[in-house]
């Protein structure tokens, strides 16, 4: 079938976007399910710095692709052995297709699973192979979803079932935004009642994290990023003290509201100095996670002795640790009870056809996030 998608054409294009276009928005054809797959209405794609990432080279992909890895959609038609969804089911992406088989899922870790790991590498479906094409080449799907288009034909592996009463829109951001933030505190970060903890880097990722420290139960929120607006809206979902990392003084700052260090900080930045920033304000004994995605060559330096002396502890977290099916329906019930007002991180809605100058907009920090709505 023929759909309107967006291609990423070349990485590393200057910006403004709006002007040098690095997608191009055009017709191209998506074949339907194949065994084990799903062909998805996308109703609401939203725009995430892993995105821009590709586009600006720090995360290189292979070309040309479909980016958009986080959406909310309606099943149009199922695939050979597909038993746990049908058409109409209203369904979220997750960018880590699980096979359900590897070591990593089988230990209950499917954002480690192997195969969707190598599948999303080569830009390919677990299943193997593209289902995009422009004038019979192959067009790559970014994480396996490829949202940034009216359709998409993914693993069942790749989605999960919701109710048909979410608000599409809102839904989108729960496979990625809350999925990693929230997952970052309640899988990696093991946030508690009574804790202190600080998150670094105020974007949908970031903020998300915030509202969750808090419906956790965290007694000090401590939000840090270089940006007023952002710590300003921090502190309206549950932030409760703000400081910027821009001003000198600020690590010590961070120290003194909190005797020496938060038990834990969370880096979602994608920046070895933040991260370092979120390492050096955790206290003895503390955990720093960091769900950012710097470029592959930079590099982190730390006190190695720190670790024992300290006993200290540094973890990554992809898909927020978690197990999509256990978590998004937690975070779901969250939201509905208004301990998670996701909508809150919604700033912008726009037109497939805006795309590039909605990631001008998200380079330039005058965002959290934007959601593409389709007709």
């Amino acid at each position: 079938m023929k759909i309107k998608a967006a291609v990423l054409e070349e990485i590393g294009r200057p910006g403004p976007y709006a002007e040098t276009r690095p997608q191009t928005i055009g017709e191209i054809d998506l074949e339907g399910p194949r065994e084990g797959e799903v062909l998805i209405k996308i109703a609401a794609a939203g725009l995430c710095h892993s995105d821009l990432s590709a586009i600006n080279g720090d995360r290189p992909r292979q070309l040309p692709m479909v980016l958009g890895h986080e959406s909310a959609g309606v099943v149009q038609a199922v695939g050979p052995g597909v038993d746990q969804f049908e058409p109409g089911d209203h369904v979220i992406t997750v960018f880590v297709p699980s096979c359900g088989h590897c070591a990593p899922c089988r230990s209950g870790r499917p954002a480690l699973c192997e195969p969707g790991a190598a599948a999303n590498g080569k830009g390919e479906l677990i299943g193997g192979g593209t289902r995009l094409s422009r004038d019979g080449q192959p067009v790559y799907h970014m994480t396996g979803v490829a949202c940034f288009a009216e359709y998409a034909t993914v693993s069942q592996n790749s989605i999960v079932k919701i109710a048909s009463d979410i608000p599409l829109d809102v839904a989108a951001l729960m496979g990625c935004a809350v999925l990693t933030g929230a997952g970052a505190v309640f899988n990696t970060g093991d946030v508690k009642p009574g804790c202190c903890t600080a998150v670094v880097g105020l974007g949908g990722v970031g903020l998300a994290a915030v509202m969750a420290a808090r419906a956790a139960g965290a007694d000090k929120i401590i939000a840090v990023d270089r940006l007023p607006e952002k710590l300003k809206i921090a502190k309206e979902l549950g932030a409760t003290h703000a400081v910027n990392s821009a001003e000198e003084g600020a690590l010590q700052e961070v120290r003194d509201l909190t005797s020496g260090g938060v038990d834990t900080a969370m880096d979602f930045t994608g920046n070895v100095h933040a991260l370092r920033f979120a390492y050096d304000a955790t206290r003895r004994g503390g955990a720093t996670v960091t769900a950012g995605l710097p470029n592959p060559k930079a590099m982190l330096e730390i006190p190695a002795v720190s670790l024992t002396a300290e006993e200290r502890t540094l973890k990554g977290s992809y898909l927020g640790s978690g197990v999509p099916s256990r978590d998004i329906p937690r975070f779901l019930a969250l939201y509905a009870q208004g301990r998670l007002p996701v909508d809150r991180l919604m700033t912008h809605k726009i037109r497939l056809e805006d795309i590039n100058k909605g990631f001008d907009r998200l380079h330039a920090g005058e965002a959290i996030r934007q959601v593409i709505t389709f007709d």
